[in-house]
């Protein structure tokens, strides 16, 4: 399960990938077997080397609990933490995580799950907000635990993946028995990173999670800038600084799931001299103080925040990133044909351009 020790002597592929995301905008349950019919139709996209999904809805019984998903390479790294795990939450439930022997998944990660809240009584970081004392704990975990990695840590939600095509993975780990709101999931081709199972996607944070077909080609100076503010990237893959950038710009800072987007595909320089004073000023503004985290290279991302489901391009959309509705559902995908595969009837089919967000919120 662990990283190659010399990841960076891997031969470069180049990239293909394919995403996968639908919203009910009224949470209306879909069953699992809808976004796995939609990624197995765009297997082809990938290798083999990284499938996954996200999933929103899936604990109702126990949505005020921070679901910890938790893969560990030994059983004393899980053991080890386990103990950090005790030591900074009430554990109000601990299981392995249901999964199924298959054929295709060899010599998985062990999978363990947690249901907890934030203890009275903190060991560490007493001053820090709950959200940022769950992110501190996360981060120190997978630092030091020595082969553990929290992989999912939001509430009423979860990250499923691995290594192995997504219909492989949604196998392993029941998928197909798991309702949900919101659905995102991911085929990957690794690019400059390796193929190993904290490398693949979704990436999440909290709620957060973050599937994308391309390559950050920014990650370095996306990395530098989030460990200014105590984000530790320890997954070795470029996707994961996405996730960590919208903790910081808009759970944090503040801004708009609109405003964020500017942040990642701004404007080029010369649209923003032609455009009226205060909309100058307010792009100046972003481009100047979050310069380090505009997203460099090309890419076509899905967020998902358990209130919305948002998909951005590129400013000169060098990935592909197709959007469709059907009554209360919303997709967003890398082909048509994946969205045509699980519902035929749609009544609007749209490319948007690139940069533009399109941002799907859920009902009151």
């Amino acid at each position: 399960m662990k990283a190659p020790l010399r990841y960076y002597d891997y031969e470069k592929d180049i990239s293909g990938c394919g995403i996968f995301g639908v919203i009910d905008k009224k949470r209306g349950l879909i069953k699992g077997d809808m976004p796995i019919a939609a990624m197995t139709c765009m297997h082809d996209r990938g290798n083999g080397l990284g499938g996954g999904f996200a999933a929103y809805g899936i604990y109702p019984e126990l949505a005020d609990l921070y679901a910890f998903h938790v893969m560990s390479s030994s059983q004393s790294a899980l053991d080890r933490a386990e103990e950090m795990i005790k030591a900074h939450f009430e554990v109000h439930e601990s299981q392995p995580m249901p999964t199924r022997k298959t054929l295709a998944i060899k010599n998985p990660p062990l999978m363990w799950r947690y249901f907890l809240s934030v203890k009275e009584t903190r060991p560490r970081w007493k001053s820090l907000g709950e959200e940022d004392y769950v992110v501190a704990t996360l981060m120190d975990i997978n630092k030091t635990s020595g082969g553990a990695y929290v992989f999912s840590s939001g509430k009423n939600m979860g990250a499923f993946k691995g290594v192995g095509f997504p219909e492989d993975i949604a196998e392993f780990f029941r998928l197909d028995e798991y309702c949900a709101y919101i659905w995102t999931g991911h085929n990957r081709f690794p690019t400059n990173t390796p193929g190993w199972w904290g490398g693949a996607h979704p990436f999440t944070l909290l709620n957060w999670s973050i599937v994308h077909n391309g390559e950050i080609s920014s990650y370095g100076i996306n990395r530098r800038y989030l460990c200014m503010h105590d984000y530790e990237c320890t997954l070795m893959t470029d996707t994961e600084v996405v996730a960590y950038l919208l903790d910081l710009l808009i759970r944090k800072h503040g801004l708009s799931r609109r405003m964020a987007s500017w942040v990642f595909a701004p404007p080029f320089w010369d649209e923003i001299e032609r455009m009226s004073e205060e909309d100058k000023k307010t792009f100046t503004a972003l481009r100047m103080v979050y310069g380090p985290a505009m997203l460099n290279g090309p890419f076509a991302i899905l967020v998902g925040d358990g209130k919305s489901l948002m998909g951005l391009n590129d400013r000169i959309k060098l990935r592909p990133l197709l959007v469709a509705e059907s009554g209360d559902r919303v997709f967003m995908s890398s082909e048509e044909s994946a969205v045509r595969d699980v519902c035929p009837e749609l009544d609007k089919v749209w490319m948007p351009k690139a940069g533009e967000p399109v941002i799907v919120e859920l009902e009151a």
